[in-house]
């Protein structure tokens, strides 16, 4: 089995790419050839034994798109975009970048389908912002998508666009609504969201962190090895049993900033707490406003999706994942 990670070297990417480098199958089939894409070349994975490709691509650009098709990857994870924020800020790249991109790719996917029937399996990553205010206490499955952002947006057209290249048989697609991904490591990033791990991750290790909204702010939480798992999981399920509404929002917790903070209070301490400094910022404030805080993802445990059970278990999987299992702080 060939497996393609496009956005290979975002955080996600590594991850999965690592998972993969050591899974010796997928569904029970051997992954011989791992083929890591990015804007700029991905690192290769030491622990893979099968044939491993790093290539530098731009998928908006319809050679790179087909460039990449024709090594005819049995499973693609399209992790490719940029984030919220940042999509925010700029309009024609969020548009160039989140949607044109991800219409190349299906496009050269139908070519592909046209000429010998080509048929991948194509999980793609949206995002809880495909839904906006007003929204209820709890989005189920049936909530209508009503994005207030553009990066939200254009995940709402890609969702709608995979579904219906799955209904016409072009490919065999999911999309998968990844809540906040919490707590991210390395350095913050331009996501509006990421003030969310900014103000875990920097105190854990005895750094000044800024919170720009109030402690009440409510919203849905995973962590990355849960969002690793499901796009593992992703790629194993039985989609017949999606129908043709091929995109699922995934589990998560629903949590407050304070309830962040009283979970870093037991794992870490009052130490901890003294180095988050408040900042409002009016942007941000707005941004995260017209995002969801709740859901009920009944079709996704179904399917056997699993996530955290509690704001605890999110930091220690940090803690085991990033800093090796050991707490350091000042």
């Amino acid at each position: 089995m060939h497996v393609m990670i496009i956005g290979a070297a975002g955080m996600l990417g590594m991850k999965l790419s690592l998972k993969l480098s050591r899974m010796p199958a997928i569904a029970q089939t051997e992954i011989n050839q791992l083929t890591l894409v990015d804007v700029i070349p991905p690192s290769p994975c030491k622990d893979f034994s099968g044939k491993q490709v790093s290539l530098a691509a731009d998928l908006s650009s319809t050679e790179a798109a087909d460039q990449l098709i024709s090594m005819r990857p049995d499973i693609i994870f399209h992790l490719a975009a940029i984030v919220s924020g940042e999509a925010e800020a700029d309009f024609d790249k969020g548009y160039q970048v989140n949607l044109d991109g991800t219409r190349q790719l299906f496009e050269s996917i139908r070519h592909a389908h046209r000429q010998d029937g080509y048929y991948p399996r194509v999980i793609f990553t949206s995002s809880i912002a495909v839904f906006g205010t007003p929204l209820p206490n709890r989005i189920d499955d049936e909530y209508l998508n009503a994005p207030l952002t553009s990066y939200g947006t254009q995940k709402a057209i890609c969702e709608l666009l995979l579904s219906d290249y799955s209904r016409r048989g072009i490919m065999n697609g999911i999309a998968i609504r990844l809540p906040t991904i919490c707590i991210r490591p390395g350095k913050p990033n331009r996501a509006a969201s990421g003030f969310f791990s900014n103000i875990l991750r920097e105190p854990l290790v005895g750094q000044e962190a800024i919170l720009p909204v109030s402690e009440d702010v409510r919203h849905w939480f995973a962590s990355p090895r849960a969002g690793v798992n499901f796009l593992i999981h992703a790629a194993t399920v039985d989609l017949g049993m999606l129908g043709w509404r091929r995109a699922l929002s995934m589990p998560g917790i629903s949590a407050t900033v304070g309830e962040e903070l009283t979970a870093l209070r037991h794992v870490a301490g009052e130490k901890a707490l003294r180095l988050i400094r408040r900042e409002p910022d009016e942007t941000i404030v707005r941004i995260v406003a017209g995002w969801p805080s709740n859901f009920k993802t009944t079709r996704a445990l179904a399917l056997g999706f699993r996530a955290e059970q509690s704001f605890e278990e999110i930091i220690r999987v940090h803690i085991e994942d990033e800093l090796n299992g050991h707490l350091e702080l000042p």
